[in-house]
This record gives C-alpha cells, sequence and structure tokens, in this order.
C-alpha cells in the first residue's frame, strides 16, 4: 500500500456542435460553494481491491447514470501529483445524454475549454485538458 488516495477520473466530453465537458458541482458546501474541487468531472475514490476501469464505470454511472465506454488515458499531470493514486478515463457521450445526478452534487454544466478554469486547483483543469489533447480533440 503506497499511503496515497487512490482514485479515478472521468473526462466525459461530446460534440454538440463544438466540444463541451461534463462538469458537476459539489453539493457538500452549498450551490455557493466555489472552492478548490467545487467544479470536478466525475470520479472518485476506488474501493479496496477494486480495479481502476471499474471504479471508473461505477462512479460514473453512481454520479451521472451514464454507462459509456471508458478508455485509459495516461496523465502526466495527473501522475506528478504526490499524494494521488489516480487512474484517469475519458468517455464520449451522444449529445443527448440525460443526466441524473446523485446527492453528492447539485448540479451539472456542459462547458467548452474555457469553462474548465473553474476546475480548481489549477493542475486539475490542466489535466482536463492533457487528456482531450491526447484524444486529439483539441
Amino acid at each position: 500500500m503506497s499511503g496515497r488516495e487512490e482514485g479515478v477520473i472521468v473526462v466525459v466530453w461530446r460534440r454538440a456542435p463544438t466540444l463541451e465537458v461534463l462538469l458537476l458541482h459539489r453539493s457538500h458546501f452549498g450551490s455557493g460553494f466555489e472552492g478548490d474541487w467545487a467544479w470536478t468531472t466525475p470520479g472518485g475514490g476506488r474501493e479496496p481491491e477494486e480495479p481502476p476501469a471499474e471504479a471508473a464505470a461505477r462512479e460514473l454511472l453512481e454520479e451521472t447514470g451514464l454507462e459509456l465506454h471508458l478508455a485509459r488515458v495516461p496523465s502526466e499531470i495527473v501522475g506528478s501529483q504526490p499524494d494521488l493514486d489516480v487512474a484517469v478515463f475519458a468517455a464520449e457521450a451522444p449529445v443527448d445524454a440525460r443526466i441524473m445526478l446523485s446527492d453528492e452534487h447539485d448540479e451539472f454544466e456542459w462547458v467548452g475549454l474555457d469553462g474548465l478554469t473553474r476546475c480548481l486547483p489549477s493542475w486539475v483543469h490542466d489535466a482536463y485538458r492533457e487528456v482531450l489533447q491526447k484524444l486529439a480533440l483539441v
């Protein structure tokens, strides 16, 4: 055991007609919460012994109601975080995908690349952009 927090990130994107990324707003601190981790893509912690791909599919379904094909995407930015052991995945959503939020989030938005800057700290939005670049979407 590494002592690092184990988790997954799922960057969900669509073309509607331009590239948009799904962001979720954490409900823990209320609708006005704008601090670190207020806006994120779906994701979360892994259960003990849970493979990353299973955790990503579980978190995506729990947080959004979506079941999508997930592709693992290596991220140097996420990999350089000293306290995290996080696997990154990406998934394309249909334009008409219906989002069903869990209690963990109180709203969602599909945002363009400029909207990613609301994801804090800054390495988080940089990692999302990195994933989109590796998928040759930007």
